[in-house]
């Protein structure tokens, strides 16, 4: 399995997991705005965009694997790893299975929290429902809890953007992850062992993945950084790009300064 990945900018690598059901399309307010100060790696997970579903069970830890042959397919040692909503999910899972890979940790609108079961039957339940009748319940349902109030007030077009690429999101793709998500252990002994910094993001506005969690997962931490990102709800880092790019501007430079200088 190979990730499709698009890429900017040069320095220290910095790999950035995009959110379900969406695709590294999602990514490009971050490759344009971040590739002055790192190399920003955006991968399709598998299914979503230019890259295959393969014939794997569903698994976050499958995932997580997946990035790091990409890194080996790059020539990547070791870089800071991101990812927003489900690519937070495996984010953790890669934290988990490669640590010495780590560089440093962005966990954007996600929650280190399993899945109670009636979140799991819901992800089923959609999941069915996409597979026998297409995207439709992904813009009924998904769709309104991803884009927060002041977007849908004030920018049509971000809310209309995001909207089309829900509406792409390959139905066998939205199935596994949807099996994925639901499988996936919690995390936050995996965040308490982590030996690298760690920022967290997350839109004020979240209704799917709280500040309350945010809270949580930098509190699971000694070296955790918590940045609320204003009038943005779960899309973060679509809704408001320059705050969000702030945030990792200001992490990569001083939260990570020491590592930075020393691969210049």
């Amino acid at each position: 399995m190979q990730l499709y990945s698009r890429s900017a900018g040069t320095g220290l690598p910095v790999v950035l997991l995009h959110a379900f059901p969406l695709s590294s399309a999602m990514w490009l307010a971050q490759r344009e705005g971040l590739a002055r100060t790192c190399r920003v790696i955006t991968p399709d997970l598998r299914g979503f965009g230019g890259t295959r579903l393969g014939d794997d069970e569903p698994s976050i830890e499958v995932m997580a694997d997946d990035v790091a042959r990409l890194l080996d397919a790059e020539g990547i040692d070791r870089a800071v790893v991101g990812g927003l909503s489900m690519g937070g999910y495996v984010t953790m899972a890669f934290c988990r299975r490669h640590p010495d890979r780590v560089l440093g940790v962005i966990l954007a609108d996600t929650k280190a929290s399993a899945d109670a079961d009636t979140a799991r039957a819901n992800r089923e339940r959609i999941a069915a429902a996409v597979l026998s009748g297409g995207s439709e319940v992904l813009v009924t349902e998904v769709l309104p809890a991803l884009i927060g109030p002041t977007t849908k007030a004030r920018r049509a077009m971000v809310f209309g953007r995001v909207k089309g690429l829900v509406q792409s999101a390959p139905p066998g793709a939205v199935a596994w992850a949807q099996r994925a998500m639901a499988a996936r252990p919690e995390s936050f002994d995996t965040l308490a062992g982590l030996k690298v910094p760690l920022l967290v993001l997350v839109g004020e506005e979240d209704e799917l993945a709280t500040v309350a969690d945010a809270e949580a997962m930098a509190r699971s931490v000694p070296d955790g950084r918590l940045e609320i990102i204003p009038k943005a709800g779960h899309l973060s880092a679509v809704e408001q790009p320059e705050a969000f790019n702030a945030a990792v501007t200001e992490f990569l430079s001083n939260g990570l300064g020491a590592v930075s200088r020393s691969r210049e």
